[in-house]
């Protein structure tokens, strides 16, 4: 375990990014889309995989590349370097409201799972793989399917909760049950397993969906208030349909409840 070791903060509230402070040759790996600005001596590189094993065979590197196509991520990651003389920042920009966690991967038994489109950045030499579930239940109805991103090593890594964020922390044994898109991620020593809620009314007319993640400790969970899948369901209900007449504008009710809520279009 040999992740360089980099400086960090935090800015904003809402739509965060993270600035983090590189020494000379010390390097950030980040997912495609999340760079926002950089020093001059930054040197931006594209590479197969996560960075972690550069330096193994062609065999080696592909094979890292090509686990995260099961993740629905690209094969390629950014690296940036810094090749200046003195300390240089780069910053990398949430896609979405919410909020950048950090996560010390030496203070987690170095490893984390989260989510597969949780992962922000992470210092270079953290091996960001995947994670396959080993129960079927979880597999199928968990919303993430089989397979969630791993997070290994000894360094910083940054992942993005949407909305306000949640940290709890389990004691051996302790239960939480949580919607299983609201997951971020929680520390390797978790047990994550999927429970059916029961009832016909729950299943049928609670709008809550049929299965919720069990998180039973010791470990900490991370939880998001708002995942994106939520965003983009709300956003897609609002969007304008034929003759571009949004939902609600057919009806005298439709156009009274725009009035009242400010929205005073003409």
């Amino acid at each position: 375990m040999n992740a360089h070791e980099i400086d960090y903060h935090i800015y904003g509230e809402e739509m965060q990014y993270v600035e983090i402070e590189l020494d000379p040759q010390e390097a950030v790996v980040a997912e495609a889309g999340t760079f926002m600005m950089m020093d001059q001596d930054i040197k931006m590189d594209t590479i197969f995989g996560d960075g972690s094993n550069q330096d193994t065979s062609v065999l080696g590197k592909v094979f890292s590349a090509g686990k995260r196509l099961l993740t629905g991520e690209s094969l390629f990651m950014t690296a940036f370097l810094n090749v200046g003389q003195g300390k240089k920042q780069v910053s990398f920009a949430s896609p979405y409201p919410g909020k950048i966690v950090p996560i010390d991967l030496s203070e987690k038994g170095g490893k984390f799972i989260c989510q597969k489109d949780a992962f922000l950045c992470a210092a270079k030499g953290v091996s960001v793989g995947i994670e396959f579930s080993k129960r079927l239940g979880r597999g199928f109805f968990g919303g993430e399917g089989f397979i969630m991103q791993k997070l290994e090593g000894d360094g910083m890594a940054f992942v993005h909760a949407g909305g306000t964020m949640a940290k709890k922390t389990l004691a051996p044994g302790e239960t939480l049950r949580v919607d299983t898109g609201c997951i971020v991620g929680f520390s390797h020593t978790v047990d994550y397993d999927i429970e059916f809620i029961g009832g016909i009314r729950n299943s049928v007319f609670g709008g809550e969906g049929l299965f919720f993640a069990t998180l039973r400790g010791p470990g900490t969970v991370y939880i998001q208030s708002l995942p994106f899948s939520r965003l983009a369901s709300r956003v897609w209900a609002a969007a304008p349909r034929g003759g571009g007449k949004d939902k609600g504008e057919g009806s005298i009710l439709g156009g009274i409840g725009d009035l009242l809520d400010g929205d005073n279009r003409f």
